[in-house]
């Protein structure tokens, strides 16, 4: 099945690191660390220094950092991975069940 993305709200933040599309950043645009609230998702591979274009707001494709069942909340892991929630903040719903670290799924945010 294709993925598609529908997105609410898209925003700019300035790389304060090298950022991987399809990950979660953070407020302070760098990769967001393991259990923060994230900034959104990187749209595109953007290096340090350059504005990197956010996705914040709707549904939005992200890398899984392990297994995730749909319909799982999920939080930043390391690399800015979206991982099962545990511990940490909130950063939106899974729509696609992730079977492993590096698949790419759906998630929402904002609901």
């Amino acid at each position: 099945m294709n993925k598609t993305q529908n997105i609410i709200l898209a925003a700019s933040i300035v790389a304060a690191a090298d950022l991987a599309a399809r990950r979660l950043v953070g407020f302070d645009g760098d990769v967001c660390a393991a259990g923060a609230k994230a900034f959104g998702v990187a749209d595109v591979d953007t290096a340090a220094g350059n504005v990197a274009p956010a996705n914040v707001l709707g549904i939005m494709l992200v890398e899984a950092g392990g297994a995730i069942a749909a319909g799982a909340q999920v939080e930043a892991g390391a690399e800015g991975k979206a991982v099962v929630l545990d511990a940490g903040a909130s950063n939106g719903f899974a729509l696609d069940a992730a079977l492993a670290d590096g698949d790419l799924i759906r998630i929402v945010r904002g609901i």
